[in-house]
């Protein structure tokens, strides 16, 4: 397999490194939601939440290292992600995730 590095232009780099940091910063705000949130949807939809920003930062960090394992990884992790949203949403509603 080769590989060719491609340079990203700075101002590229730029942007993803503020990403990076913006997602962290949402992910922790969405950790505090999950912690302190007064009912239970509004923890499901922070730890949904939290999914989607975990899955940002490996599509970021893939970006940024231009390594494409990462993307890999963030398509995994999304779909983790939105079956465990569908189990908790199941068991929250219904009170039972397998009928």
């Amino acid at each position: 397999m080769v590989r060719v590095a491609i340079e990203a232009p700075a101002f590229l780099t730029t942007v993803i490194q503020v990403g990076l940091v913006v997602a962290t910063l949402v992910t922790l705000v969405a950790g505090y939601r999950v912690i302190r949130g007064p009912t239970t949807p509004d923890r499901v939809v922070a730890l949904d939440t939290i999914a989607t920003n975990v899955v940002s930062v490996a599509v970021l960090f893939a970006l940024l290292t231009n390594q494409g394992f990462f993307v890999s990884v963030s398509l995994v992790l999304a779909i983790i992600g939105f079956v465990s949203t569908i189990a908790v949403a199941r068991y929250v509603t219904e009170g039972d995730i397998i009928e």
